[in-house]
């Protein structure tokens, strides 16, 4: 997704000219003269998953299919801002669930986790509104969400802790009911390459 031009007098980029300010920087130095203009269209492009309707990417690419077995899709890429430091967090999401007479194109569980991770949010609750779209969509007999992430907000600051990874999981359907079909699940996310 492509992040729109910032207009003239773009309010995101005249407030990052006034926080250069307030940091002791001289926004006018011909290092920092076009930082406000690009800070805007990052954040423009990081957050622009609020624009998109998870069931709008889905609605064309759900398929009627006698198929009854797993499907795990797993290291997704995804990159994220958390909510309380606008700081990031990245890592990979690992998306399986339990078809009942509709499949989803393979291309859209991973444009799944952009949208959502392309919004300010915890890890938690990127993981389960990965789980809750795609078990919306296909009304499958379970879901399981797996997000394994960095962030910075703990690296960077704070405690100052660099390379924990922060893992989390939303089971729906079988996935929680059946401790056969996690353990499943969990083996096909956790097996070696």
């Amino acid at each position: 997704m492509a992040a729109p031009k910032p207009k003239p007098g773009d309010p995101i980029a005249d407030l990052v000219e006034s926080l250069l300010g307030e940091l002791g920087e001289d926004p006018d130095r011909p290092g920092l003269k076009t930082t406000p203009d690009r800070v805007s269209r990052a954040l423009r492009e990081l957050t622009d998953g609020y624009g998109v309707k998870p069931e709008d990417v889905i609605a064309d690419a759900v398929f009627d299919q006698d198929y009854d077995e797993m499907v795990v899709v797993k290291d997704i890429n995804f990159y994220s801002l958390c909510e309380h430091h606008m700081l990031p967090f990245f890592g990979q999401i690992h998306v399986g669930y339990l078809p009942k007479g509709k499949v989803v194109g393979l291309s859209k569980i991973p444009r799944l986790v952009e949208i959502f991770s392309r919004r300010l949010q915890i890890q938690e609750q990127l993981t389960r509104q990965v789980a809750e779209a795609l078990n919306a969509a296909l009304e499958p007999r379970g879901v399981g969400v797996v997000a394994e992430a960095r962030h910075l907000c703990m690296e960077m600051r704070g405690v100052e802790a660099p390379g924990g990874r922060m893992i989390t999981s939303c089971m729906l359907g079988t996935f929680r009911r059946d401790p056969r079909t996690r353990a499943e699940f969990l083996d096909l996310v956790h097996r070696p390459d």
